[in-house]
């Protein structure tokens, strides 16, 4: 440690006291991986968690989700530590649920044993003595967009009303009385902790290619084949490539998801999804007209017809600066300068973005994972690392906004200036985003 308060040390030395417990509980969720919308196992296990620390918890009756708040009864801004509950797709993990091919393989479990660890060393230390204003703990759903049809199909029944799990629960209040937000993520490296400048933003499209069925031996005359037009539609997308900036980080990544019936019949309906990544909304939406060109193109091309269904992603992440700094001092006192890695914008994309839209927030990254994010290489390798350091530096971060009358939080707030100066400004935008387009060969005559 270097040149750390007296505050400060208490607090990890709590934690250190708590290392155990709380990597049991990381790797409690490890085990157990679910998938977005659908993780109530660990959203109860959280929940019962805070229940035995004395804090009560909110919880939702239709998705999960959990809040717990602590009031330092003194007058300060509210700051939540977030942790995300739900774990990605990768069935060749050999970790994965043998059923769901849920695995934690982006180290979400990670996140929620630092927010649960920060809490038991803030209750512990008995911190909560020297700090102002509340500190809230959230667990929410649903950062990884996937499963969009299913997604899809729970927003038209009204359950949802938006398919990523901080703006859903943005939209439900939960963040209406927090001032700024934190959380860590998991990077693989050998360093113990990483910052990034911001990474990208998308949106997502649902695409359907309508063709003609018919016999593909005897009469693919009287057909139309809409894999043809998709496959016309995916190499203009590919044309476009070189009009791509480099400073713009766009990825435009599509996946086919039905093909065909049997192969005796031409094809007459093909399912495409994608994104449309870039490190501003306003680039994101010039691409994406770029791409509703091309995937019309394929269409038009064999007299097809291709339905385009937008709907919001997530927005750029865009760090405070403030936090950003805060954060990086706590890290040198954790690890000293050799220990950390500073990263510059990154392609990747999380619903921490739509938060920063509003609010201040910040995702520093803490090591102690190897291989590759989302892939079957990914391990946890240093369990300390991963699961303690990030409780420190969490709390490390907490400790700092809040003690002196809160003065560091005040200043945060002070100069932060959002893209939205209220949530129902930025919902007003993302929910334009949410269309339907039409194209075909009849458009030309």
């Amino acid at each position: 440690m270097i040149n750390a308060d007296k505050q400060m040390l208490k607090i990890w030395d709590c934690i250190d006291r708590r290392k155990d417990e709380i990597i049991s509980i990381g790797e409690d969720i490890y085990r157990n991986p679910e998938i977005g919308f659908k993780e109530f196992r660990t959203s109860r296990l959280v929940a019962d968690i805070f229940r035995s620390l004395g804090i009560k918890p909110f919880e939702f009756d239709d998705i999960p989700g959990v809040k717990a708040t602590v009031d330092t009864g003194r007058e300060g801004p509210a700051v939540a530590i977030i942790g995300e509950l739900d774990a990605v797709i990768c069935r060749d993990h050999s970790d994965c649920d043998s059923e769901t091919g849920a695995m934690h393989a982006c180290g979400h479990n990670i996140q929620i044993a630092a927010m649960i660890g920060t809490a038991m060393g803030l209750l512990d230390s008995g911190l909560l003595n020297e700090l102002s204003g509340k500190i809230h703990f959230i667990a929410v759903p649903a950062e990884e967009y996937i499963e969009i049809a299913q997604r899809a199909s729970l927003r038209e029944k009204g359950v949802i009303r938006y398919l990523g799990g901080k703006p859903e629960l943005l939209s439900r209040g939960w963040f209406d009385d927090i001032d700024m937000c934190m959380m860590i993520h998991a990077s693989p490296g050998n360093k113990m902790f990483y910052t990034e400048q911001g990474n990208n933003g998308f949106i997502v499209k649902n695409i359907n290619y309508i063709g003609k069925a018919s016999h593909a031996g005897m009469a693919p005359h009287e057909g139309i084949n809409a894999l043809y037009a998709a496959n016309i539609g995916l190499a203009a997308i590919n044309s476009l490539r070189e009009t791509f900036r480099e400073e713009d980080y766009i990825r435009v990544h599509p996946i086919i998801t039905k093909g065909g019936e049997i192969v005796n019949i031409i094809p007459d309906s093909i399912h495409m999804e994608t994104y449309v990544r870039g490190s501003t909304m306003n680039r994101v939406m010039e691409v994406n007209k770029k791409v509703d060109r091309a995937l019309a193109g394929g269409a038009i091309a064999l007299g097809a017809v291709v339905e385009i269904e937008d709907m919001p992603g997530y927005f750029p992440l865009m760090p405070d600066k403030n936090l950003q700094n805060l954060s990086a001092d706590i890290m040198e006192k954790l690890t000293g300068k050799d220990g950390i890695a500073y990263l510059g914008h990154t392609t990747g994309s999380t619903d921490m973005g739509d938060l920063s839209a509003i609010m201040p927030v910040i995702q520093p990254l803490t090591g102690g994972v190897e291989g590759i994010l989302h892939a079957s290489s990914y391990r946890i390798a240093d369990k300390t690392v991963a699961y303690i350091s990030g409780t420190k530096l969490m709390s490390g971060i907490l400790e700092r906004l809040l003690s002196n009358g809160a003065k560091e939080a005040k200043k945060v707030l002070r100069e932060f200036v959002p893209i939205f100066d209220h949530k129902d400004r930025y919902f007003e935008y993302i929910d334009k985003l949410f269309t339907k387009k039409v194209y075909s060969a009849d458009q030309i005559g």
